[in-house]
């Protein structure tokens, strides 16, 4: 008896889930209780019904060999996934290099969690798969060494490009993050700077519009000698900054 887990994506909810095979194997029959969801599966047991040449090749060779088809079959159901998940990390690549940076991290985010998904269903299956093939030897009548060997090497590879997913969807959301913050500080300096040209400005003004004696109030254009104050602050000001080169 056999329990095995493999990833399913749903496209609208764009999340990866683990589907369950549960499998009885003996001398002469095959077992496997699964929802459907598995579309390899089920086009497997659709050729069985419809095609005569595909019973005899799996049937005739005992039990061990067509459990080795099936299991083959959902091992290589994993690779389009995989090449989906890929195509996503250039997405969001391109993304965070670009302006349209809005939902930039949420597609991250939804990348990391199908990557730590994946993660969580194949490494399970790895241990499984790899001491699989003595257990039912007795099940078939080939030698299913070689074909298990190169499923096992399948399923190492799904496991080396998802490490190494990890590894460059980590380091785009730091470099999201870096951008970000460098953009949060650019905006911050702005506002910085105008507030603080601002500041002076206010005192200017609040101070010329108390009701009390000042110089140049009774001139014959008060306000201009104001305007040309402010003026004069902020010109002096962003001089002042471009020297130091805030701006």
């Amino acid at each position: 008896f056999l329990v095995l887990h493999f990833p399913v994506f749903y496209k609208e909810a764009r999340v990866t889930t683990s589907s369950q095979v549960s499998v009885f194997i003996g001398a002469d029959y095959l077992i496997t209780l699964h929802s459907g969801e598995l579309k390899p599966l089920v086009k497997l047991f659709r050729e069985c019904q419809l095609e005569e040449e595909a019973r005899e090749e799996y049937f005739n060779q005992g039990a061990g060999y067509l459990l080795y088809r099936i299991i083959d079959r959902l091992v290589d159901y994993c690779l389009p996934i995989i090449n989906k998940i890929h195509q996503n990390i250039e997405g969001a690549e391109d993304n965070i290099f670009s302006e349209r940076r809005a939902d930039t991290i949420k597609e991250i985010s939804i990348i990391r969690r199908d990557v730590i998904a994946f993660r969580r269903i194949i490494w399970p299956m790895r241990a499984v798969i790899a001491t699989l093939e003595p257990k039912i030897r007795r099940f078939t009548k080939m030698d299913m060494a070689v074909y298990f060997g190169d499923m096992i090497d399948h399923v190492d590879k799904i496991w080396d490009a998802l490490d190494e997913y990890k590894e460059i969807i980590e380091g785009l959301n730091d470099t999201y993050n870096s951008l970000a913050s460098i953009r949060t500080n650019e905006v911050m300096r702005m506002l910085t700077i105008i507030a603080t040209i601002l500041l002076p400005i206010t005192v200017v003004s609040s101070i010329y519009g108390m009701n009390i004696p000042l110089p140049f109030q009774d001139s014959a254009h008060p306000m201009a000698f104001v305007i040309i104050i402010m003026v004069a602050i902020i010109v002096s000001m962003l001089l002042f900054f471009r020297r130091q080169r805030w701006i």
